[in-house]
C-alpha cells in the first residue's frame, strides 16, 4: 500500500545551466528554466509557485506523469484475458488518463537522489490491484536525470504481477518563450510522423491508420502551429503515429518546437509508439506562477505514449504488459538556441 506519510515535497535539479523543479506528488514538472539565444534564462512550463492549487486539482494535468494508462479509454470499459473490466467515467463518456485518482495524484516515493554534473532524481508507486479498476499490482518507477547541460532525460518503467495495460505519458505544457508569454501559436513544431489516428466526437481513435499529408495535420515538414489551427476545432488533440523519425540510442526523433522570439528549439526523442499532440485547448484563465494568466493555447503537450484507446483497438500496438515484462518508456528532452 502507499505509505500515508508521504509528504509532498518540491526538488531542484540544477546542473549550473539549467534547472528543473519537480514534486514528488505526481512526478510533477512545477518549473523547467532554460537559456534563450542572449543566455536569459526562462521558465518555459505553464505550472503554480506553491504546490497547493495541484493538490487542490487546479491544474488540467500540468507537468504531472499520468497513467495507469495515460489518455482515454472508451466508455471506461475494456476486457482481458475473458474478464471485463469498468473504469472511473472521469471525463464523460470515456476514463481518461488513470481515472479519478491517477498516478498524477499520488504522493510518491522518492527513491534516490543524485546531485553533481548529472543530478537526478528517481520516484516510486506502488499501483494496487483492482486501484482505478485496472486489474493487478504495479511497481513503478521515473527517473528525472540531467544529462548535459540543456539535456533532460525521463525515464518510466513499471512491473506488473498480473497482465495489465500499462501507458504512462509525461504531460507538460510547455511556451519555450516563458510560461507567461502568452499562446504558442507563432511557435513552429516538425512531428516525425507520417499518420495519425483520427478520432470521432467523443476524441476516442476510429482505429483508422490516416496520412497526414495534404491536411491540417502534416507536420512532417517545420511549420507555425498557427498556420492551420483553425481547421482543426478547438485545436489540436491528437495522436501521432511515430514512424518517420531518425534514431540514436534506441529512441525515435519525435519531434522539434521553434519559438522564433527566443530562438529556443525543444527536440524530443523517445522509444513510444505515438506522441498526442495537445495545443491546450480547454485551458481557460488558470492563474499560474507569478500571477500569471494562462488562457486557450497558453501551452502545448508532447505526450509520448502508447496510443489512446489501444486496449479495445485490435490493430493498434498492444499495452498490455505481462507478468515477467517489464515496461519502459523513455524521453529525451533537448534544449538549444538556433
Amino acid at each position: 500500500m502507499a505509505d500515508q506519510n508521504l509528504k509532498p515535497e518540491l526538488f531542484e535539479l540544477n546542473n549550473g545551466t539549467m534547472r528543473v523543479l519537480i514534486t514528488n506528488l505526481g512526478c510533477t514538472i512545477t518549473s523547467l528554466s532554460v537559456p534563450d539565444k542572449d543566455g536569459k534564462l526562462a521558465d518555459v512550463v505553464l505550472g503554480f509557485d506553491s504546490l497547493e492549487p495541484y493538490l487542490k486539482g487546479a491544474a488540467p494535468y500540468f507537468g504531472s506523469i499520468v497513467g495507469r494508462v495515460a489518455n482515454r479509454i472508451k466508455d471506461g470499459k475494456f476486457k482481458l484475458n475473458g474478464a471485463d473490466y469498468s473504469l472511473p467515467i472521469n471525463k464523460p463518456p470515456n476514463s481518461l488518463h488513470g481515472g479519478h485518482n491517477g498516478f498524477d495524484k499520488k504522493v510518491w516515493e522518492v527513491t534516490n537522489i543524485t546531485k553533481g554534473e548529472y543530478p537526478s532524481i528517481t520516484f516510486k508507486y506502488h499501483s494496487s490491484d483492482g486501484e482505478e479498476g485496472y486489474p493487478g499490482d504495479v511497481s513503478v518507477t521515473a527517473t528525472y536525470m540531467l544529462t548535459s547541460s540543456t539535456t533532460m532525460r525521463l525515464d518510466m518503467e513499471a512491473v506488473p504481477n498480473k497482465p495489465t495495460p500499462i501507458s504512462l505519458a509525461q504531460h507538460t505544457y510547455w511556451n519555450l518563450a516563458g510560461h507567461n508569454s502568452g499562446n504558442i501559436l507563432d511557435h513552429s513544431i516538425q512531428i516525425r510522423a507520417n499518420h495519425v489516428t483520427p478520432v470521432d466526437q467523443n476524441t476516442i481513435p476510429t482505429g483508422e491508420i490516416m496520412p497526414v499529408k495534404g491536411t491540417p495535420f502534416d507536420f512532417i515538414a517545420e511549420k507555425r502551429i498557427g498556420e492551420s489551427i483553425h481547421e482543426v476545432g478547438v485545436g489540436y488533440d491528437h495522436n501521432y503515429v511515430l514512424d518517420c523519425g531518425e534514431e540514436k540510442a534506441g529512441l525515435k526523433h519525435a519531434a522539434k518546437v521553434k519559438d522564433p522570439s527566443s530562438s529556443r528549439i525543444l527536440n524530443l526523442w523517445s522509444n513510444a509508439p505515438g506522441m498526442q499532440f495537445y495545443t491546450g485547448n480547454y485551458v481557460n484563465g488558470v492563474v499560474g506562477k507569478g500571477g500569471a494568466v494562462y488562457g486557450k493555447h497558453a501551452g502545448l503537450c508532447l505526450e509520448t505514449q502508447g496510443f489512446p484507446n489501444a486496449i479495445n483497438q485490435p490493430n493498434f500496438p498492444s499495452i498490455v504488459v505481462e507478468p515477467g515484462e517489464k515496461y519502459q518508456h523513455t524521453m529525451l528532452f533537448e534544449f538549444s538556441v538556433e
